[in-house]
């Protein structure tokens, strides 16, 4: 085995109950990270870690492997990357690469894992990450006056110096990174995408909401 996908799944979300298997056009939210792993031949395997029952009954239903997060990496303030981690340590095949897909990003481009993954090995980089361009002014509030931080009062949007953020879409990893306790390198290529689902990161009902909409506009037709 040469390259999985792992879904890190906490239960207990506090501003979204139980946001991970909430239903989002009929289908639990994990399951759509679950479906888009598998729908792609570059993954050998899709894990879930999580330490929820729900969640881990849902996985398994929809294919995924489970691996029980221990209590002690399953809090609010632990790094994404002890679960990742943690899978690796608990399975018995060889992993080269790891992708991780965030349950909380369930939208994505149909052929965005593809397309990342052959600029992964043709170029030969040690880690990847989705990153798109931000359009808006900031600024900085200092003593009650507003510091305009990326460009000058007056200045277009559109002559903005470019800045990107991190989507939070994709990412894929040598698995030897990962043990080491690394998703992103200092070598990591950022992979520029242009979507409107780069905009959904689910915490929120209204995060949720939105979600939903896009699916509905854009691909369950």
């Amino acid at each position: 085995m040469k390259t999985i996908a792992i879904i890190p799944a906490r239960g207990g979300s506090k501003r979204l109950p139980q946001k991970n298997i909430k239903l989002l056009d009929e289908i639990p939210l994990i399951a759509h990270s679950i479906l888009y792993a598998k729908a792609n031949k570059i993954i050998d395997a899709v894990y879930v870690s999580t330490d929820d029952n729900d969640i881990k009954k849902i996985a398994l239903e929809y294919g995924a492997k489970v691996i029980d997060r221990p209590e002690n990496i399953s809090g609010d303030l632990e790094p994404t990357v002890s679960a990742l981690k943690n899978v690796l340590e608990q399975i018995a095949d060889e992993v080269e690469n790891v992708v991780l897909l965030q349950a909380t990003n369930p939208l994505r481009p149909k052929e965005l894992l593809q397309e990342a993954f052959t600029v992964y090995q043709q170029e030969n980089h040690d880690s990847l990450f989705t990153v798109s361009r931000n359009h808006q002014k900031f600024g900085k509030i200092i003593d009650q006056k507003f510091i305009p931080y990326n460009y000058e009062i007056g200045q277009r949007s559109q002559d903005l110096e470019p800045l990107f953020y991190e989507n939070g879409l994709l990412y894929i990893t040598k698995a030897t990174l990962i043990l080491e306790n690394i998703i992103i390198s200092k070598n990591a290529f950022p992979f520029k995408i242009d979507s409107i689902f780069a905009n959904v990161d689910i915490d929120t009902q209204d995060d949720f909401d939105y979600a939903e909409y896009l699916y509905q506009k854009h691909i369950k037709p």
